[in-house]
């Protein structure tokens, strides 16, 4: 295996077929072919499966890629610190629910690493993808929260997946209601406040547990229910409807502008987010899964 074979697999799972890759690496498509099967022969895996459109990156070959990715990086590490080379091509994955202190993060990542090339990806989506993301290294970094009703699930899962959870901070449960809502005035608001306003909360597919749920509270029996997959629905129907969301209370003006307000939720003593990251205890965090755990710090630093 040979630091240009890395390159050249990385390559192609970025153009998404053979032909395309060996134009930009200036190589033949017959040599470059042969170069990825005798690196999937010495490391017995299946890096790419081959379709009639292309090539797909295989369950596999997402984590070996993964950390060809990783080794790529420290490889330009080096040539920077001794050779006084800069040759950087940033590429980091981040999986989280929907909050936008980890949008904020990401954006002034991006805007820190605004070079000719970077490949950056923030998912948003339900709890169960985000771990399988971190897991299979699709992901270098997860965000998610847990409380006393869930903590024992997701801690088991995390564990038999070798992943490990980092808390950021622990906050009360909030709701976002509209700037213009009959409750907006109210200091705090009950539960018994919001009785008769549509509750909203993110859809988790297949895996609809409320141990998988992205909001606190989220057994409290409620008359009428709305679920959606994207932060950008949630908060039209937020102001549309009168609707409300329970979450952390952190928002971001920038983000989500300034109709979406946030109200401190009446609730028992003990219930409470505790909001965290999550890894894979086997992978060394690239400069950027570093950077962006100090942004997210940096972010939600006052909580």
């Amino acid at each position: 295996m040979t630091l240009q074979q890395l390159k050249y697999v990385v390559k192609i799972a970025e153009k998404g077929t053979i032909s395309e890759a060996a134009k930009e690496l200036f190589i033949s498509q017959p040599s470059l072919t042969n170069s990825v099967k005798e690196l999937e022969q010495e490391m017995q895996i299946t890096i790419f499966d081959r379709t009639n459109k292309g090539v797909v990156v295989s369950a596999a070959g997402n984590e070996f890629l993964a950390y060809a990715r990783q080794v790529l990086e420290q490889t330009n590490m080096l040539e920077e610190r001794y050779k006084g080379t800069v040759r950087r091509s940033p590429i980091f994955s981040v999986s989280a629910q929907h909050y936008s202190f980890a949008v904020s993060a990401f954006v002034e990542l991006i805007r820190e690493n605004d070079c000719d090339s970077y490949d950056f990806t923030l998912r948003e989506t339900q709890t169960f993808e985000i771990i399988d993301d971190v897991s299979r290294l699709v992901s270098e970094i997860g965000v998610l929260f847990l409380s006393e009703e869930n903590r024992a699930v997701i801690m088991r899962m995390l564990k038999s997946s070798q992943l490990s959870f980092r808390e950021l901070f622990t906050a009360k449960p909030h709701v976002f209601i509209s700037s213009t809502h009959p409750l907006a005035d109210k200091s705090v608001i009950s539960l018994e406040d919001l009785r008769e306003y549509p509750y909203l909360s993110f859809e988790q597919g297949s895996h609809n547990s409320f141990y998988f749920s992205e909001e606190i509270l989220s057994t409290v029996e409620r008359q009428k229910n709305i679920k959606v997959r994207d932060r950008a629905t949630l908060f039209n129907l937020v102001i549309g409807l009168n609707g409300y969301i329970v979450s952390s209370g952190i928002i971001s003006e920038e983000f989500n502008g300034s109709n979406i307000i946030a109200k401190p939720l009446s609730v028992p003593q003990n219930a409470a987010m505790c909001v965290g990251i999550v890894t894979r205890k086997d992978y060394p965090l690239s400069r950027y899964g570093k950077r962006y755990i100090e942004l997210l710090e940096k972010y939600t630093v006052d909580l």
